[in-house]
């Protein structure tokens, strides 16, 4: 589901969905996004967080590893993933299709990308998470 920023308090209003994706070239726009879907989050209990930067060399399964385990005291945990490039590479295509596909309660995913030209947005990635997440 795709909504604009005015449509997102609304929707954070009414409860949370499981994956968030943020991405555009009006980065005041994205950072006021994140920063709500953050503290609707912590109102919901996500006490734990931890934040992902995917550069040369990134271990993707660290990520994987995180949206699937527990926090260790328990807690709901917010799992941020800041692809600054846009560009995943075939690893971490085939991570975030397998984390769009999870489901886990306990785990908030939101994942921040730039602007992204016509043809990532059509990428089977992109695709998994459009269609996962909000």
């Amino acid at each position: 589901m795709q909504l604009r920023p005015d449509a997102l308090e609304p929707h954070l209003a009414r409860g949370l969905a499981g994956l968030y994706v943020v991405y555009g070239d009006e980065h005041l726009l994205a950072q006021e996004a994140c920063d709500r879907i953050r503290a609707a989050a912590r109102a919901a209990g996500f006490t734990d967080r931890s934040v992902f930067t995917v550069e040369r060399g990134f271990d993707w399964s660290s990520l994987l590893g995180a949206s699937q385990s527990m926090s260790l005291f328990g807690d709901r945990q917010l799992v941020e993933l800041r692809i600054p490039s846009g560009k995943p590479g075939k690893e971490g295509a085939d991570a975030l299709k397998t984390l769009a596909a999870a489901s886990n309660p306990d785990v908030l995913m939101l994942v921040t990308l730039p602007r992204l030209d016509a043809a990532t947005q059509k990428s089977a990635w992109f695709t998994a998470l459009a269609d996962s997440g909000v």
